[in-house]
């Protein structure tokens, strides 16, 4: 037994992806105990899932039958959430029992079928990346907590055992609040493809663009976490500069993509942020390329 695991829930992990991988450790370094990665039978799937399994000192299995754990937690993709349900709805005695599932985008009604059966139901979403290659900490994360009153309760205290930082959220807000995380990481990584591509035009090749990117990004996510995001804005737009703003747009006719990307992010600043000659901005980006 971990010092400190005293009156800690056992876990069962179902899916053993990125998210899962990533919170199965944290659990497990907060001194939980993880009785058990339910996983696919298929044979990547069951890899993963023992190879994780033996690294916090647990089991991988096909069937739930026989896990006594306190708390399930489903780690599966939101479209594999429902057919999880009810592969396990019938294996475990669910009466007691806590179930939890870490869709952004879903509410906790998607475990309706286990809450019928007795167990408390929250959804739990870590606002974080999870990627092939990388296992990030979840202490100082977010998370956004909604549900019955035992199943958050249940989950505020792991979350804070963990280190992260559990907040509550409203069923219908889920949406909106999973847009944002989209915004933030995987629509942010496009727009830096879109600039190795930008970079092209200037002569650059992607990996050298990435390597001489990184600077400028580091600087300017250090100035919006120091500042509002008006203070940490620069470039033409705040200036005004209407003619550089043009120039920009002639060169990006050789890349349609990033061309409407540009557009459209300058329009949000002109909306969002401080800039000069805003009305002739506006003009210019309201041009559409021929």
């Amino acid at each position: 037994m971990l010092p400190g695991m005293a009156g800690k829930a056992r876990i069962a992990i179902v899916g053993a992806g990125n998210l899962g991988a990533a919170l199965t450790v944290s659990l497990h370094q907060a001194g939980y105990v993880i009785e058990a990665i339910v996983t696919r039978a298929a044979l990547k799937s069951l890899r993963r899932a023992r190879k994780l399994a033996t690294e916090v000192g647990s089991r991988a299995v096909i069937r739930a039958k026989g896990v006594k754990a306190e708390v399930i937690w489903f780690c599966v993709p939101d479209a594999e959430i429902a057919s999880a349900v009810r592969g396990l709805a019938e294996q475990i005695k669910w009466e007691g029992r806590t179930a939890l599932h870490s869709s952004g985008a879903l509410s906790s009604d998607e475990l309706a079928g286990l809450r019928e059966r007795g167990a408390a139901v929250a959804s739990v979403h870590p606002l974080m990346t999870f990627v092939r290659g990388s296992r990030p900490a979840l202490a100082g994360v977010p998370f956004a907590i909604e549900g019955d009153g035992k199943a958050v309760r249940i989950a505020q205290r792991v979350v804070n055992d963990m280190g992260g930082q559990s907040y509550s959220i409203r069923k219908e807000d889920k949406v909106a609040y999973h847009a944002w995380g989209t915004f933030v990481s995987p629509l942010f990584t496009a727009l830096l493809a879109t600039a190795e591509q930008v970079a092209g035009l200037a002569g650059v090749k992607p990996k050298a663009a990435k390597r001489r990117m990184i600077p400028i990004l580091l600087q300017t996510l250090a100035n919006y976490a120091a500042f509002e995001a008006k203070d940490a804005f620069s470039g033409p737009i705040i200036r005004g500069d209407v003619d550089t703003v043009k120039r920009h747009l002639q060169v990006l006719r050789g890349a349609r993509a990033a061309s409407e990307v540009y557009r459209a992010l300058a329009r949000a600043a002109l909306l969002y942020l401080p800039a000069k000659n805003k009305d002739a901005l506006r003009k210019v980006l309201g041009r559409r390329p021929r």
